[in-house]
């Protein structure tokens, strides 16, 4: 079975520079069957370069998910906020292998190629792909290993339904947590108060990136992490 399609991916701030980036990309699913067992490889090229970083923060440790996004060209990072960064290519070969264990089990593998930096030059090291590798990993086995996690048909129906609200009621659901996640950003000293952007600034967010943070929030809530949103509130915003 082969599938192809395009993807839109929206990343969380970098664990090196804080920088956070959108771009698409052109994904190949490949599921075959070998000696009895079952195979995945996905094929993930990057579609033109992707826009222009941005300061982003991880608030407290990574593992807790919660981060701050200002929508702001740049690095967080001190000496680098004058940074006008982009990931020029991307190119990733995924496998997945069934183990024949008593326990349903998958074995992975994972391949990446990336050339990120300003002014046409790269500046991705090799021990930060390889860092950004070992994080995805270990939240993608959070995830899939998690016994909370929702069925497919859960998850498609929360985004459904985040995605046919109201432009108000989603906007000041996202302002809420933006709120929550300036707070935080503030109270650990990554950002200074002058420094967060303006209630009004809400309007200019895509609705694509409202939704996917909180899908994230919804994540959280699902297999039982700390939400920024507190869990009746986010259930009456889907179920309304």
């Amino acid at each position: 079975v082969v599938i192809r399609g395009m993807q839109h991916d929206a990343i969380t701030p970098d664990l090196t520079t804080g920088v956070y980036y959108e771009y698409d990309l052109q994904r190949t699913f490949i599921l075959l069957s070998h000696k009895g067992k079952q195979v995945l490889i996905t094929i993930s090229k990057q579609v033109d370069k992707s826009n222009i970083g941005k300061k982003g923060v991880i608030i407290g440790k990574d593992d807790e998910w919660n981060y701050y996004y200002s929508n702001e060209p740049g690095s967080a990072k001190t000496g680098l906020g004058w940074v006008k960064s982009y990931i020029y290519d991307f190119f990733s070969v995924g496998v997945y292998v069934e183990v024949g264990t008593s326990q349903p089990m998958v074995r992975s593998g994972m391949f990446q190629w990336i050339r990120a930096g300003w002014s046409g030059i790269n500046f991705a090291p090799t021990e930060h792909i390889i860092i950004g590798m070992k994080r995805y990993a270990r939240n993608f086995r959070l995830i899939m290993e998690s016994p909370k996690l929702p069925s497919v048909e859960q998850i498609a129906s929360v985004y459904q339904r985040l995605a046919a609200l109201p432009s108000y009621d989603l906007k000041q659901k996202y302002a809420a947590l933006q709120q929550a996640q300036k707070s935080l950003a503030v109270q650990s000293g990554k950002i200074r108060e002058g420094q967060t952007k303006k209630t009004d600034a809400y309007d200019k967010i895509p609705k694509e990136q409202i939704i996917e943070e909180l899908m994230l929030e919804y994540f959280k809530i699902a297999i039982g992490k700390n939400s920024l949103i507190e869990k009746k509130q986010f259930l009456a915003l889907i179920d309304s």
